[in-house]
């Protein structure tokens, strides 16, 4: 059993999990303006392409379960190696990828490292850092959780434009090594390795059962929710899972501990978290789809309209965690969640004609209110858990929001479809025009604008009831004394 002992110091390991975070999060979403011009450049369709996105997630959300085991089972240092060493591979292959294969292959293996940094940074944080101070290191994380995903859409879209698809990766490799090396000089051991053992029948059951669900959510938005395909694997995924949770519960060591659940305010707050992530990606999503379809402007300045809105999430993040630190999560939540509200609210209005400014404005604000909200409301569930429950409170709650992600991503984008889709049948069919005559050419065009926008709007008045609920949830937050329960397991 290895225990580092304090003094040390933790300036070092913050730094080396910060900047390995960052980049694993930052080209978990670089591509997404890029993926049109892969497709042209590799000769592949939209069914292949989104492989890329849709293989991330699942590699991430099948590891995240396995953390709490992974962090049992070796030391700090050597995890944190393994993750970044890996990222960094896969980063290498992404970029000479001479074919699709190596190029999936390369983000499979990308993601692979990026699903155990995660938890990993989050049980540092917790470790290192006094209770009292929770609020503050939490924050610290905030900046890259929050700042690389908007940064990653306005990079992608400057460099597509001017340079190869390629180039993505050239920029990532080079802070992906630097993170690498520094942590290899600086990162310590951290906690102590307990030797669980390993439980290979829940993670069978983990793995198809998130990977089911998380595959379903993603394809949805391709093929739609009545594709066999989607229903199949969400099915499966289904009772996976309730197979997993069975062996889980039936197992002494299990791999996502479902006994955290018994805690209230983790309960609470790890659900108001998964809305709030469902909610999110809407306008992450949807406003750029405006902005490009209906408005015309590039992905560069699409991707620019985002970037205020997470300079500010990324400057307040540390600052909400001091206020946390002060008063706990549910005044920030309900503020938060408000200013929230709100902004969908007048996000769900849009028209042919609103302003670049004027939805420049509303993105901003509403990422000062989301601001408020994950780090906190994490950090306050996270501190009724006794410390042996730290690694699985912090798996389970990004198990969730993975999922979480995933469904919003393809719920809000699919409600998006299908309003436009039928609007646009109603508007043709009040007309009275045939949509296949060239004459009415300028008149479909309009009335497949009217109907985009309806179809957008419709998505985020869904999204504004997702922040209703959230904020009803987050009434009930109340501040626990954080749980000082010594780690006394001996296994």
């Amino acid at each position: 059993m290895e225990v580092v002992q304090p003094p040390f110091k933790k300036a070092p390991i913050v730094a080396s999990l910060l900047i390995a975070a960052f980049v694993a999060i930052l080209s978990q979403t670089l591509l997404n303006v890029a993926l049109p011009k892969m497709m042209d450049d590799l000769k592949i369709g939209e069914n292949t392409i989104q492989w890329l996105i849709t293989g991330y997630m699942l590699v991430n959300g099948i590891l995240v379960p396995i953390s709490a085991y992974l962090i049992g089972r070796f030391t700090t240092r050597q995890l944190f190696l393994a993750a970044t060493g890996l990222f960094t591979a896969g980063t290498v292959l992404c970029a000479a990828a001479p074919s699709f294969e190596f190029l999936l292959a390369g983000r499979l293996i990308q993601a692979a490292g990026a699903g155990i940094l995660m938890p990993l940074m989050s049980i540092v944080f917790l470790t290192i850092f006094p209770i009292e101070q929770r609020g503050k290191a939490m924050g610290m994380m905030g900046l890259a959780m929050i700042f690389a995903p908007a940064v990653g859409p306005t990079l992608s879209g400057w460099i597509v434009e001017n340079y190869s698809w390629r180039v993505l990766f050239y920029i990532v490799l080079p802070i992906a090594v630097i993170g690498l090396v520094f942590g290899a000089v600086s990162m310590r051991n951290v906690g102590q390795t307990t030797r669980p053992k390993f439980d290979t029948l829940g993670v069978t059951f983990s793995t198809l059962g998130f990977g089911g669900l998380l595959y379903g959510f993603s394809d949805a938005s391709n093929d739609g929710w009545d594709s066999p395909r989607v229903l199949v694997s969400l099915i499966a995924g289904v009772v996976f899972l309730i197979l997993f949770v069975w062996r889980e519960m039936k197992t002494e060591k299990p791999i996502l501990e479902f006994r955290v659940f018994k805690y209230d305010m983790f309960s609470l707050t790890t659900v108001i978290n998964v809305i709030i992530t469902m909610a999110m990606f809407s306008a992450m999503i949807l406003l750029p789809i405006f902005l490009q379809n209906i408005r015309g402007f590039s992905p560069v300045k699409s991707g620019l309209l985002l970037l205020p809105g997470a300079l500010l999430m990324g400057l307040m993040s540390p600052i909400t965690g001091m206020i946390f630190d002060r008063i706990g999560a549910r005044w920030l939540a309900v503020i938060g969640l408000l200013i929230t509200t709100l902004t969908t609210y007048e996000l769900s209005r849009l028209t042919v004609s609103t302003t670049y400014n004027h939805m420049l404005l509303l993105y901003t604000l509403r990422m000062f209110g989301m601001s408020m909200l994950m780090m906190p409301i994490q950090t306050a569930g996270l501190n009724q858990l006794p410390r042996r429950l730290n690694a699985h409170g912090s798996a389970m709650s990004q198990t969730l929001r993975n999922v979480a992600g995933a469904l919003g991503t393809a719920l809000l984008v699919t409600l998006f479809m299908n309003a436009s889709e039928d609007r646009g049948k109603e508007l043709v069919q009040a007309a009275g025009i045939n949509p296949a005559d060239p004459a009415n050419q300028t008149k479909m065009l309009e009335i497949t604008q009217q109907a985009t926008v309806y179809g957008i709007n419709h998505a985020f008045v869904v999204s504004m009831w997702m922040a209703v609920a959230a904020l009803a949830l987050a009434f009930f937050i109340r501040r626990v004394e954080p749980n000082r329960e010594k780690d006394v397991h001996a296994e």
